[in-house]
């Protein structure tokens, strides 16, 4: 069964490796039990001070222990979280506050008394319901009215559940994150990925190029989350003999580089690089296919590894799908789109459209293989691609099979007879076609290896890879 809400899913995890090393630091280590008592202590904590479902909390947000704990114990008592750059000016921090009237307004010495706070005695998941608003999260730093996005427990339970299927990762991976706490990718990806994975988290303050392979040494980091110019800043750096010579066997980037440039990253790392496409809207976007390297392209619509098919995509323009090779915009359909900008109705309008489809603002086209007249499900993306909100446009490819000629395409998570997620329904109502164990990384299904490999070379065929 997959959880619903971020509680659920962390307690899941305390019920299964409660003794497992879940958490390092420079300052220290946890286990998943030892987590679960910091965070119950500062939900505690919290909660006299006014925290509770509904009511919302805004802090300035850094790459430590105590944050993290924080921010997971506001999910425990169903609060929604607001989390701030700490660079931000006295001008956009006020105009938040008055943008969201929190309830309470956190700096970093109260974040760091909630560090004090007495234990408290084990309770249920907490009153957090899946649909409920869990983070509101800033999309730009002006002095104006920023677009929050308004994200649920749900979209980051099933995140952090997707995470380590669509990377192959497993309970002795360590995934490594500098990027920060008050974005989406390593809440998501990274800390509630490695909790459903009962897999181990490193968090470092910040990103250092210089330090960075020394800190996956030290930590035995075995992946990592890199975003934009993070690789070609790690690769400016003076190559040295070991460069290669760390535990690190993964990274998840976007965008794509071109084939040549990720093969000479990836031969002078030492690792394995998986590229995908999502944005706060909704994590679930698209990512390579497992056992595919469709190099230059950002992959499939992302599925879930026990919910069947549950994310389609299409490409738009001028109100309708577009034909081969014409330019149109990607679209997405999934339960985990945000539910919409926090107090701006008319912003919300423009990008949720009727029957649950959200408008990217990344510019694509449909193209068939030309060498063998037949297509792949492999979406495209250029590597100067930058950030939608600043209007830039992502000259992406997007292929899709002949036998499929709506507007939509989704891939399958092995199989062609996967079930459809339908806006309305809950992801949980979806038949399951596959069950993953998280701690092995492996499907577990009834039937044989053999049906298993039947089924794949099925999929591929009719160009319906993994999500």
């Amino acid at each position: 069964m997959a959880a619903t809400t971020i509680p659920a899913l962390f307690e899941s995890a305390v019920a299964e490796a409660g003794d497992h090393v879940w958490l390092r630091t420079d300052a220290g280590q946890w286990t998943y039990g030892e987590a679960h008592e910091r965070i119950l202590a500062a939900a505690g904590a919290l909660a006299q001070r006014g925290a509770g479902r509904g009511e919302i909390v805004l802090a300035t947000t850094h790459n430590t222990p105590d944050h993290l704990f924080m921010w997971l114990g506001l999910m425990v008592l169903g609060a929604i979280f607001v989390p701030v750059n700490p660079r931000s000016s006295e001008a956009e921090l006020a105009a938040l506050v008055e943008q969201v009237t929190p309830k309470l307004v956190l700096g970093d010495a109260e974040v760091a008394a909630l560090a004090q706070a007495p234990a408290a005695a084990p309770q249920p998941a907490g009153p957090a319901h899946p649909d409920d608003p869990a983070v509101l999260i800033p999309t730009s730093g002006t002095t104006g009215r920023s677009k929050l996005v308004t994200q649920t427990q749900r979209a980051y339970a099933m995140a952090g559940e997707g995470f380590p299927w669509w990377m192959e990762l497993d309970s002795d991976d360590r995934l490594m994150t500098s990027l920060p706490l008050f974005h989406i990718n390593a809440p998501a990806y990274s800390v509630l990925g490695s909790v459903a994975a009962r897999a181990g988290l490193v968090l470092l303050e910040r990103f250092s190029a210089s330090t960075f392979l020394q800190s996956a040494r030290r930590h035995g980091a075995t992946e990592f989350n890199s975003i934009g110019a993070m690789l070609e800043i790690l690769m400016r750096q003076p190559e040295r003999r070991d460069d290669a010579d760390t535990p690190l066997r993964l990274c998840y980037t976007g965008p794509s580089p071109t084939r040549e440039r990720q093969l000479e990253i990836e031969r002078r790392l030492g690792l394995r690089i998986v590229c995908g496409y999502a944005l706060s809207e909704t994590p679930y976007g698209m990512i390579w296919a497992r056992g595919t390297r469709p190099y230059g392209t950002l992959g499939s619509p992302r599925q879930h590894p026990s919910l069947g098919t549950i994310n389609e995509a299409r490409v738009i323009g001028d109100g309708v799908a577009v034909g081969a090779g014409e330019v149109g915009e990607l679209q997405l359909r999934n339960p985990v789109v945000m539910r919409g900008y926090w107090g701006l109705p008319e912003e919300t309008e423009r990008v949720l459209l009727p029957g649950g489809w959200l408008r990217t603002a990344c510019m694509s086209s449909r193209r068939a293989r030309a060498s063998s007249g037949r297509t792949c499900g492999c979406w495209g993306s250029s590597p100067t691609c930058t950030r939608r909100r600043r209007a830039a446009r992502c000259r992406s490819t997007a292929r899709a099979s002949p036998a499929r000629r709506s507007p939509t395409w989704a891939s399958r998570p092995t199989s062609c007879a996967a079930s459809r997620w339908s806006p309305g329904s809950p992801a949980s109502s979806v038949t399951s076609p596959r069950r993953w164990s998280s701690r092995s990384g492996s499907s577990s299904t009834a039937t044989s290896s053999s049906a298993r490999s039947t089924s794949r070379r099925a999929s591929l065929r009719c160009a319906c890879p993994d999500g």
